[in-house]
């Protein structure tokens, strides 16, 4: 039951930061069009410093590198298989923008801005398990740069090595590298500004999605019964399959955990930042992101207890 109460606590916590953000948008004291520029410094500034936080206040061990490309290949291949596998569920449809959407939100989930959290409440007694989320992120990112884009696009000029890897999240995760594995010392204004920013990165991300909620239709967001399907997909059917593969391999425990911990994850705001980038399904993706973000309240816990009391 502890694992019930502790991931039900932390998620309230985090949906609590979500209210300022809502308040702020309905009094008009923050204008729509600002929140852009909120998720700017959320994507450019607290998403990468948080990647650089996660590795760099964790011992270099080779143990914890072999974990994070185990993590690296399997989340990479799971999230690939539920895009390749939707794209083919919704084939008649493809042509449809909002199901374009909703096959890239069965498999991104908010592993980083939520999951770093979670993963600190829940294992706090496994410190290097915020790495995986780092490791879980780069594969993510990696493919919502090239297949997500391309298939929310319908434009194959995506799918690039170049986009792949020139963007903030494997850029953060060159110049961390380094100082995670030659263990360089660094001065301790620095490494608090890093950490700081990059702790900032949850509050950041439930803020902006309170001011999204603020502007959108409450009743046609909440009976749009299409997106309880695919938020059980992701939510639930995911972590499960990632649990099954993860509990057949010779690993640590705690690696298990840690990856279901980081599948159960809602569906990413980057699902709604890729489709505000490309310019389609906008609607879609917010809905879905606010929705599931809302539901998690609901299904990391039981999820939790399910597999763990």
């Amino acid at each position: 039951m502890s694992s019930f109460i502790i991931t039900l606590t932390a998620v309230a916590v985090m949906l609590g930061y979500a209210v300022p953000g809502f308040l702020l948008v309905k009094t008009k004291h923050i204008q729509k069009e600002s929140i852009k520029s909120f998720a700017k410094v959320l994507m450019y500034v607290c998403s990468p410093c948080l990647t650089v936080y996660t590795i760099i206040n964790t011992p270099f061990e080779m143990r914890i590198v072999i974990d994070a490309i185990i993590v690296f290949v399997v989340s990479l291949a799971v999230q690939v298989f539920m895009i390749l596998f939707f794209k083919f569920v919704f084939r008649k449809k493809y042509h449809e923008i909002k199901y374009r959407v909703c096959i890239i939100a069965t498999a991104m989930g908010n592993c980083g801005f939520m999951g770093v959290p979670l993963l600190e409440a829940v294992m706090p007694e496994h410190p290097e398990a915020v790495v995986m989320s780092t490791s879980f992120c780069l594969g993510m990112t990696m493919m919502g740069w090239t297949l997500s884009s391309y298939i929310i696009s319908d434009d194959k000029s995506y799918m690039s090595l170049q986009k792949a890897f020139l963007n903030p999240a494997t850029i953060s995760l060159i110049v961390a590298a380094p100082i995670f594995v030659w263990g360089i010392h660094i001065p301790m204004q620095l490494n608090n500004m890093i950490t700081l920013l990059g702790k900032m990165s949850a509050p950041m991300c439930m803020l902006i999605m309170g001011m999204r909620l603020a502007t959108m239709d409450l009743r046609s967001m909440f009976t749009d019964i299409s997106l309880y399907g695919i938020i059980a997909i992701k939510q639930i059917g995911m972590p499960l399959l990632v649990y099954g593969i993860m509990s057949l391999l010779p690993v640590d425990p705690y690696l298990v955990k840690t990856m279901f911990v980081l599948s159960a994850a809602p569906i990413a705001s980057m699902v709604q930042n890729y489709a505000e980038m490309i310019g389609q399904g906008q609607k879609k993706a917010a809905n879905l992101v606010l929705v599931g973000t809302m539901m998690s309240i609901v299904t990391l816990p039981i999820m939790m207890f399910i597999v763990y009391g």
